[in-house]
C-alpha cells in the first residue's frame, strides 16, 4: 500500500484556492509531519548541518516569520498532535497551527516575496507530509452548531 504525501499544492487545488475571494480574512489550518533528518537539495547552505526536520521547520519559521507578520499574519492557535479521534487510525502529525491572514491577497504576497521564496526551501526540507486547508473565519461560541 502506498501512502500519498503532500508538501506543495497540486495545480488543481491551488487554482481552486486562487478562485476564491481574495479580499476577506482567511484562516489556514496547517498540519505538519517532520522528517527525522531534513532533506535539503544538494549544495544548499544547510545541507551538511545534519538538522532534524523539526529544526529545519524552525528555520523556516525564523526566516519567513517577519514576512508573514509584515503582511498582517498572526498565529491564532498552535498545538502538538496526540491522537486521531475520528479519521484514519494510522494518520499522525507532529504539530498543527492556524495562521490567520487579513486576506488571501496577503497570502499571495507572502509566497511571491523573494525572501520568502528563499525561506520556503526549509519547509520542503523539513516535512514528510503536510496539509494546508483554507477556512473562512467564523464566530466563536459555546456550542457546535
Amino acid at each position: 500500500m502506498t501512502c500519498e504525501t503532500y508538501i506543495d499544492p497540486s495545480p488543481a487545488n491551488f487554482q481552486a484556492f486562487k478562485d476564491l475571494p481574495r479580499d476577506q480574512p482567511i484562516n489556514m489550518l496547517n498540519l505538519l509531519l517532520y522528517r527525522d533528518l531534513a532533506a535539503y537539495p544538494e549544495g544548499h547552505e544547510h545541507a551538511d548541518k545534519g538538522w532534524s526536520g523539526r529544526r529545519a521547520y524552525q528555520e523556516y519559521g525564523l526566516t519567513s516569520g517577519p514576512i508573514f507578520q509584515r503582511l498582517g499574519g498572526v498565529i491564532l492557535w498552535r498545538g502538538r498532535f496526540e491522537t486521531v479521534v475520528t479519521g484514519p487510525s494510522g494518520e499522525r502529525w507532529h504539530d498543527g497551527f492556524i495562521a490567520q491572514y487579513p486576506n488571501a491577497g496577503a497570502f499571495f504576497a507572502m509566497i511571491k516575496d523573494p525572501d520568502y521564496q528563499k525561506a520556503v526551501v526549509n519547509r520542503g526540507a523539513a516535512l514528510i507530509d503536510s496539509r494546508l486547508v483554507r477556512f473562512a473565519p467564523g464566530e466563536a461560541g459555546d456550542s457546535f452548531g
